[in-house]
């Protein structure tokens, strides 16, 4: 009868949605990702606030850090040396990147020679991108999007022909241009405060806790789609009606 096969149909579709759970404590499909998050005691420098639970090596933690690391033979100094104090906030962002097990609800497919998935639209707190952008804005780029358009045929990223050097303050007039525009859209700007739950850290202290756990939490639950049976029968209701006719 009509009314089992919604009921299958129901039950298959419950079955197929995905949870939110398995949104939260994963690694994405990329380069240097761990299969799964777990302890790593032996993190270096910067991305020592993910030893308890990290999707990083201790080896990745360390080439982090490097001006010319071999994860991905990107040079920060392609415009001359950029300043300590910025520096810090690009070795911030390859850790989070590299070792946080709370981006799931931003994981995205991508067809890569060189990762499976990446991340998109992370709600980066307030603080962090208006940091980031007094530290940096006074450094020297040639490009917007780092993701793509260098010029690589010396192994590592230099400037495409005819590309300027010109201060982060005017390649990014804004802290949220930096942050949207210079990963091509891994991360979004917001105007969460750290400490607000809605809204992903670069920066915290791991004595109190990595608060981006709850943040993950919120989100995967938060935008999770009904899979209630009685809101999927509903869905499916005239569809089966139709199938009558």
């Amino acid at each position: 009868s009509w009314w089992s096969w919604t009921v299958t149909v129901c039950s298959a579709t419950a079955a197929a949605a995905v949870t939110p759970d398995s949104l939260l404590n994963i690694c994405m499909d990329a380069k240097h990702h761990k299969t799964e998050p777990g302890p790593e005691g032996q993190l270096y420098g910067q991305c020592v606030l993910w030893k308890d639970n990290a999707c990083c090596t201790a080896n990745t933690s360390m080439e982090a850090h490097e001006d010319q690391s071999y994860l991905y033979n990107f040079n920060w100094d392609h415009c001359g040396a950029m300043p300590e104090k910025c520096k810090r906030h690009f070795i911030q962002d390859t850790c989070l990147y590299e070792c946080s097990p709370n981006l799931g609800p931003w994981i995205d497919q991508v067809d890569s020679s060189w990762r499976k998935e990446r991340i998109r639209d992370v709600p980066l707190c307030k603080e962090d991108c208006d940091q980031w952008w007094e530290d940096c804005q006074d450094a020297v780029t040639c490009k917007v999007n780092w993701h793509k358009g260098w010029n690589w045929t010396t192994g590592t990223n230099q400037c495409p022909k005819g590309a300027m050097c010109q201060k982060f303050k005017y390649m990014f007039p804004t802290a949220a241009a930096l942050c949207e525009q210079i990963w091509s859209g891994s991360y979004r700007y917001t105007s969460y405060h750290r400490g607000s739950g809605h809204c992903i850290q670069m920066w915290f202290d791991p004595a109190q806790g990595n608060p981006n756990v709850a943040v993950a939490q919120y989100y995967a639950r938060g935008n999770a789609p009904s899979t209630s049976p009685l809101s999927l029968l509903l869905s499916l209701l005239p569809l089966t009606l139709l199938a009558q006719l």
